[in-house]
C-alpha cells in the first residue's frame, strides 16, 4: 500500500470521505461547505498532507479555522467558474471585484462594514482602466454583491450585524457589519509567483523540470492521477504519451480506489472515475431540464452515429486540445494590466502537437431536429420557457455534454466523442411535470 498506509480498515471509509471532500472543496472554513467538514479534515491531517502531496503534487495547508488544498494545475480549465448564489458564472468584472475585495480585506482589521468595503474596492477599481465601480449603478452593484456573497457563503466574511440584502437593493438604505476570517483571506490568495513578474498566465502552470528519470516518472504518475480526479473523462489522445502510459498501468486503479473509494473504469479510448459517492460538483446524467435534454440528445447522437440504415456521419479531425489551451491563454492574457508588468525575459509557451483523431460530425441541423422531437415527445417534462426557446435548450444541453467530454463543439455542429457510445440503445425515461 502506497497510500493511507497508516489508516486502519475501520477508519478507511472516513479517510476516503475526507479525501473526496478536499478534492471537491479545496477551501474549507468553519462553516463551508458545512460545520462538519473541518473536523473531518483535521482528524486525518498528517495522512492527508502526505498522501495528497505524493499522489497529486498538492499541498494541504491548515491555518486556524481554515484548510486549503493548494492544487497543481496542468492547464487552464474554463469549465469550473466561480458561481453566484443564483448559479450565474462569474465574468471578468466579478472576478476583478473578488480579487480587489481580497486585497482590501488583507489590509483591513477584524471587522469591516459593507459600505467601507465598497468604497475601498471602488477606489482601487476606479484606478484601473476599463473597470471602475459605482455602487449607485445597478450593474456594478450587482457584480460587487455577487463577489461579496461568494466570500460570505464560504465563511470568509461572517455577518455580525445588519443586512446585506437591503444594501444590495439600495446602498443608502441599509448597512451590514462583517467579521473577517483573516486566516481564510490569507489562504485564498497565495500566488506562487510575484504577479508583477508574470508576462502570461501560462507562467503559473510552469514547473521546474528534473533531469532524473525517477522524478519524471513520478511527475507523470501525479499528472495522470490529477487528470482522473479533475476531469469527468480522460481520453488518451488528450494527454502526453507518458501520462497516458500511467493511465493504462495497473497501479492507477488501485491507488485511486485506496485514496477515494471510487472505481476506475477503463476503455480503449480512455478512463473515468465512476462517481458512486456523489462527490462531484456536477453529475451526468443529472436533474433539471437541461440535464434531461442533454442525456436525451446523447441518445439521439449515439443512434445517429451508429445508425445502420441512415447516411453515414462524416468524420472530421478533432481540434487539437493544446490549441484550445493556447486560445484560453491568449484570452486570459488579454486582461493582463501591461503597465504593471515587470518584464524579465522571454519565455515562450511551447505546446507539442497532439495526436490526430477523426470523430463523427453531428450537424446543428440534426441537433435542432432532435431537440424539437424531444420537446414534442416529452412535452410536459419541459416548461413553457424551453418550448418557446428550443435553441437555448439545445445550446445549454450541448454545452453540458461538452463539459463532460461527450462532444466537441465545432462550427456547424459537434463531434461525438467515445463517451457518447455509453448511451447507445438507451431507453430514456423523463419524469413528467405535474400540471395543476
Amino acid at each position: 500500500m502506497r497510500f493511507a498506509a497508516a489508516v486502519s480498515d475501520l477508519e478507511l471509509g472516513d479517510y476516503q470521505r475526507a479525501v473526496r471532500l478536499l478534492l471537491r472543496h479545496p477551501l474549507i472554513t468553519a462553516t463551508w461547505p458545512d460545520e462538519k467538514a473541518l473536523p473531518r479534515v483535521r482528524r486525518f491531517s498528517a495522512e492527508l498532507r502526505a498522501d495528497l502531496a505524493e499522489a497529486f503534487g498538492y499541498r494541504l495547508e491548515l491555518h486556524g479555522a481554515t484548510a486549503r488544498l493548494v492544487r497543481t494545475s496542468d492547464g487552464l480549465d474554463p469549465d469550473r467558474p466561480a458561481l453566484s448564489r443564483t448559479g450565474r458564472p462569474f465574468d471578468r468584472r466579478r472576478y476583478a471585484y473578488l480579487s480587489l475585495c481580497l486585497a482590501v480585506l488583507g489590509r483591513a482589521g477584524v471587522q469591516i462594514t459593507l459600505s467601507e468595503l465598497a468604497d475601498a474596492v471602488a477606489g482601487d477599481a476606479n484606478r484601473i482602466g476599463g473597470l471602475g465601480l459605482d455602487p449607485d449603478t445597478g450593474g456594478d452593484r450587482r457584480a460587487f454583491v455577487d463577489a461579496v456573497a461568494w466570500l460570505e457563503e464560504r465563511g470568509v466574511l461572517r455577518l455580525a450585524d445588519g443586512s446585506s440584502a437591503s444594501w444590495a437593493s439600495d446602498p443608502g438604505a441599509g448597512e451590514a457589519l462583517y467579521d473577517i476570517a483573516r486566516d481564510a483571506v490569507l489562504s485564498l490568495f497565495r500566488p506562487p509567483r510575484v504577479l508583477q513578474h508574470i508576462e502570461s498566465v501560462s507562467a503559473l502552470l510552469e514547473r521546474t523540470a528534473s533531469a532524473s528519470g525517477n522524478a519524471e516518472r513520478r511527475a507523470a504518475a501525479q499528472a495522470a492521477r490529477r487528470a482522473v480526479v479533475e476531469r469527468p473523462v480522460v481520453y488518451y489522445t488528450d494527454v502526453p504519451v507518458e501520462v497516458g502510459n500511467h493511465l493504462r498501468g495497473q497501479a492507477l486503479p488501485a491507488d485511486l480506489a485506496r485514496l477515494t473509494g471510487l472505481r476506475l473504469e477503463r476503455r480503449s479510448e480512455g478512463v473515468l472515475l465512476v462517481d458512486t459517492a456523489g462527490w462531484s460538483a456536477e453529475r451526468f446524467p443529472g436533474t433539471g431540464s437541461v440535464a434531461q435534454a442533454a442525456v436525451l440528445l446523447a441518445v439521439e447522437i449515439a443512434d445517429r452515429v451508429q445508425d445502420p440504415d441512415g447516411r453515414r456521419a462524416r468524420r472530421m479531425t478533432a481540434p487539437d486540445p493544446h490549441e484550445d489551451q493556447i486560445r484560453l491563454v491568449r484570452e486570459t492574457d488579454a486582461g493582463l494590466p501591461a503597465a504593471t508588468v515587470i518584464v524579465e525575459h522571454e519565455s515562450p509557451h511551447e505546446i507539442d502537437d497532439a495526436e490526430e483523431s477523426k470523430l463523427p460530425l453531428v450537424t446543428d441541423a440534426f441537433l435542432r431536429e432532435a431537440t424539437a422531437e424531444i420537446l414534442s415527445r416529452f412535452g410536459s417534462a419541459f416548461g413553457a420557457a424551453w418550448h418557446a426557446d428550443p435553441d437555448r435548450l439545445r445550446a445549454e444541453a450541448v454545452a453540458l455534454l461538452a463539459r463532460f467530454g461527450a462532444v466537441i463543439p465545432v462550427p456547424g455542429g459537434v463531434l461525438a466523442r467515445p463517451l457518447i457510445g455509453r448511451y447507445r440503445n438507451t431507453v430514456a425515461q423523463v419524469k413528467q411535470r405535474t400540471l395543476f
